[in-house]
């Protein structure tokens, strides 16, 4: 099975859009719409690599420059893996690790020298990928939240 990995050209928005709808299934797609203009317009600080076969979109990667602290990180800015997703007739053929090759080498070349991501604790397959494309588990979180009342004092 050929494929190559080329950056998102215009073309190809509905597309990506598309197969993050797989990806997310629970976000609209004019959410995700509005969320991949918003990614595009930082510039230079994301990118979104597209694996694509005779063609047509089969995978995607997509990332961020991020200068906020990164769990597990010491390096400023992290390459951060924000979404990936590969079409499950196009799984275990390499797709997944020439999307992350790409985004690591866009990393490398603004100046980052590490690379990070992160899944939902349930997110069993994320998580096997993860550690199959070379990423270590570093730690697990649990977020909590509380309201507060409004006639607290």
């Amino acid at each position: 099975m050929s494929f190559n990995v080329v950056p998102l050209e215009p073309a190809d928005f509905e597309a990506w859009v598309a197969l993050q709808h797989r990806l997310w299934p629970h976000h609209s797609i004019d959410e995700l719409r509005h969320d991949a203009s918003a990614l595009l317009a930082r510039g230079d600080g994301a990118a979104v690599f597209l694996a694509k076969a005779d063609g047509e979109v089969v995978g995607f990667a997509e990332a961020t420059l991020r200068v906020d602290f990164v769990n597990g990180t010491s390096t400023s800015p992290v390459t951060f893996l924000e979404g990936l997703y590969v079409a499950p007739e196009w799984r275990r053929n390499g797709v997944a690790r020439a999307l992350c090759d790409a985004v690591e080498r866009w990393g490398a070349s603004n100046g980052c020298t590490e690379f990070a991501s992160d899944a939902l604790v349930e997110n069993d397959l994320g998580r096997s990928v993860h550690a199959a494309l070379g990423f270590s588990e570093i730690e697990t979180v649990v977020y909590f939240v509380k309201p507060i009342a409004l006639d607290a004092t």
